[in-house]
């Protein structure tokens, strides 16, 4: 995880908290559209493939409580 940047940890820590794309976009006064890419940044950067049998946003969390 220490390849995110400050705002890709914020993403994720949100995330966790399990909130919504949407959510996640107005607490951070952003577009949906930039959570998305910070999302898609998240996924490729702990390596996570889109291999459409796991759920990748809770795999990132899981990876992500694990520094905790």
């Amino acid at each position: 995880l220490s390849a995110l940047s400050a705002r890709e940890r914020e993403v994720l820590a949100l995330m966790a908290e399990g909130r919504s794309n949407a959510a996640i976009a107005q607490r951070l006064v952003v577009t949906g559209g930039a959570v998305e890419k910070h999302i898609s940044n998240i996924f490729a950067k702990i390596n996570l493939p889109d291999v459409g049998s796991d759920n990748r946003r809770v795999l990132a969390v899981l990876a992500w409580l694990r520094t905790r």
